[in-house]
């Protein structure tokens, strides 16, 4: 659960403030849109390594 002390004569828009600051720091609203679609694990390996892929060919190139 999410505290925000409010101190006596803060501006109630600064407490929303902090809220909203602390509850995207918790990263529900992106853990729960990842949940939203299944993938298989065999979905997520596939795309690690294209991107694996990716990243080592931005290695190679930035060698040359």
């Amino acid at each position: 659960m999410i505290i925000v002390p409010v101190k006596e004569g803060e501006n109630i828009e600064r407490a929303i403030k902090k809220f909203k600051r602390k509850f995207d720091k918790t990263g529900v609203i992106k853990e729960l849109r990842r949940r939203q679609q299944f993938e298989a694990p065999s979905q997520i390996k596939r795309v690690k390594m294209a991107h694996a892929k990716y990243v080592q060919q931005l290695h190679v190139n930035d060698e040359l």
